[in-house]
């Protein structure tokens, strides 16, 4: 991997004692030519950086994607991170490194934990209220903004409470109707933008939301139930859509092919695992059995052969980064082409049915 000209520039400027501007999470991955943080794309930023005795803060595998991190000089390595310490071929920004030992050092290795603070929303300052601002105010802002609640702060470090749709009913529900936004809060749930975004669900599911507080200690979002429904479907709805996809693709193989020749989609080195079924078959058995032209021919498919597989190509690229449970997701477009091919197959199921 070469070291980026700019992460160069950027330990030069460290040691010489400036402070080099912060950048995004997505510009510094991008820098190394990758959109999101995979494993071994982490594993190799992390060993530039060490090489150039770099760090980043936060570090750039735990932050938001969007956020902005900052350059600080790391402390001098051990012998026993020499011991994997990649080596520098050239001495120029160009250079190339070769890594060490194939097995990541735990230093290198990406951090298995889903924080809570790659959330979007736990990166966008929430709006708030001061304990003696008007109810009127929340109430105006609350739907102004469609927002089920707010938090209320003296400063952006110092949280009072919350303030809800719920607290405000739960007065005037008993009488007491509320001037002021401090007559009618309730006790705010702050979490550290660094925990485990599954330690923290019960919380937000019993509270309705939680603050978010960032390392140096102000408030940096708010993430709420609603939040939780949208992350969720973001993180499994390419799981669905792949399995639909191969279902459909399962269904154009099945009834037209044997066991052995379904086996010969097979790797030549591929000795030891048996195909009995489709359900045995890999994805990529699937594009070897069917990118056959004779193969093409049995399944009756008046379809262009050539485009059908280079777009089953391309899903079967975004399942492999699905199946990797990259944290930061597909792209959008990624999740678009996953659901045009499923819109597409389910077409082409309708017209096989009506011509059955």
């Amino acid at each position: 991997m070469n070291i980026p000209p700019r992460l160069s520039e950027i330990a030069e400027q460290l040691k010489s004692g400036e402070s080099p501007p912060q950048e995004t999470v997505r510009t510094f991955i991008g820098w190394f030519g990758a959109q999101r943080r995979g494993y071994w794309i982490v594993l190799d930023i992390r060993r530039v950086l060490r090489k150039l005795n770099v760090r980043t803060k936060p570090d750039f595998d735990s932050a938001f994607i969007d956020s902005r991190i900052s350059f600080v000089l790391d402390d001098p390595p051990t012998d026993s991170r020499k011991e994997v310490a990649p080596v520098v071929t050239e001495t120029d920004a160009s250079a190339e490194i070769k890594l060490g030992p194939s097995t990541p050092s735990p230093s290198d290795r990406k951090d298995p934990t889903y924080r809570i603070g790659r959330l979007v929303s736990a990166n966008q300052v929430p709006l708030s209220v001061k304990p003696d601002s008007p109810v009127t105010e929340a109430i105006t802002l609350m739907l102004i903004n469609d927002y089920s609640q707010l938090p209320v702060m003296t400063t952006e470090r110092d949280v009072k409470g919350m303030i809800s749709w719920k607290t405000i009913g739960s007065r005037l529900a008993l009488g007491e109707p509320a001037a002021l936004v401090r007559e009618c809060m309730e006790a705010a749930n702050i979490v550290d933008a660094t925990e485990s975004l599954f330690s923290v669900i019960e919380r937000i599911v019993e509270s309705e939301s939680v603050l978010i507080r960032s390392h140096d200690r102000t408030i940096v979002g708010i993430v709420t139930t609603s939040d939780l429904s949208v992350q969720f479907r973001q993180l499994s709805e390419p799981f669905l859509l792949l399995a639909e996809i191969e279902n459909h693709i399962r269904g154009l193989i099945e009834g037209h092919f044997d066991a052995s020749e379904m086996s010969a989609a097979k790797k030549e080195s591929d000795t030891t695992r048996d195909i009995s079924s489709v359900a045995d078959m890999t994805f990529g058995e699937y594009i070897r059995l069917l990118e056959n032209p004779k193969n093409w021919e049995r399944t009756d498919l008046k379809l262009d052969r050539s485009v059908f597989i280079k777009e089953l190509g391309r899903i079967r690229e975004i399942r492999n980064d699905v199946m990797h449970f990259d944290s930061d997701g597909i792209t959008g477009v990624e999740h678009e082409t996953l659901r045009g091919f499923v819109d597409f197959l389910q077409q082409l199921q309708d017209i096989v049915r009506l011509k059955d």
